[in-house]
């Protein structure tokens, strides 16, 4: 079974950067559509970003939403099993919980991790 393990959240200003990790044990993450998603407080989740496998068609190809891009990318390392959100040009609205999906035949959700972004 998959599991997703998130980390790399925390406070920053407004127009800082983090750098969200899902690392990946029990099975290779390479193999798996990968999505980042955010839930902001009283919000309902929404898709941030995602990668495809790298197997796949498309082979690694990624897409965002309106709201974040060009200012998130996202990337793999299959050699640490871990898929990153690089976040710059932090605005408070990107304040979330934010959650990472491996996507295959079953859907697998980490805990998330926690960006506050303050004014």
């Amino acid at each position: 079974q998959l599991q997703l393990v998130e980390s790399g959240g925390g406070l920053v200003q407004s127009g800082g950067s983090l750098r969200l990790s899902c690392a990946a044990s029990g099975y290779t993450l390479d193999y798996y559509d990968v999505a980042w998603f955010r839930q902001a407080p009283g919000k309902e989740r929404e898709g941030v970003s995602c990668i495809s496998s790298s197997g796949s068609s498309s082979g690694g190809s990624a897409n965002y939403a309106d709201s974040v891009r060009g200012r998130f990318t996202i990337s793999r390392d299959g050699a640490k099993n871990t898929v990153y959100l690089q976040l710059n040009s932090l605005k408070p609205e990107d304040t979330a919980v934010y959650y990472c999906n491996g996507r295959g035949s079953v859907d697998y959700w980490g805990k998330g991790t926690l960006v506050t972004v303050s004014s």
